[in-house]
Order: C-alpha cells, then structure tokens, then sequence
C-alpha cells in the first residue's frame, strides 16, 4: 500500500516557481505546483511507508531553498 500527503509549502516571496519546480524533480513526487493563498505550493507525494514519507518531507522536500515552512497533510482513505 502506498502512503501519500499533500505537503503545503510556504517560500520566500518571489521563490514559488522556482521551488516548485526544484521539488517536481523529487523522487517520490507526483505533482508539485505553485498557487495563490496562504500557501506558494501545494506538493502531492507517496512513499511505501509512512516513515519513508516523512523522511522524504522532512530530508528532501524541506530542504528546497527557497523554503521557510511546510505542513504536510497525509491522505486518509475511510
């Protein structure tokens, strides 16, 4: 079974883009885009565990600069 989340992503003004487009290239992520709101990305990624998803955020993701907050939202399936 496959783990996913969205991962919102807050950058330094101006950095959107280019985050986004540093975090597509991410093993692991299956769409990265940059909008309007709050948040300057919305990520969706997937790893085969849930601590792999977190090491992925937390290694991978996080470490993008350009980036100065993240909050990662798991998909849940009832």
């Amino acid at each position: 079974m496959v783990v996913q989340a969205y991962i919102l992503v807050q950058t330094e003004v101006g950095k959107a883009a280019e985050v986004a487009k540093a975090i597509a290239a991410i093993k692991g992520v299956t769409l990265a885009e940059d909008v309007t709101g709050p948040y300057d990305v919305i990520v969706r990624a997937e790893g085969p565990s849930v601590d792999e998803l977190g090491s992925l955020v937390v290694s991978t993701i996080q470490v993008v600069p350009g980036i100065t907050r993240t909050l990662t939202c798991p998909v849940v399936n009832f």
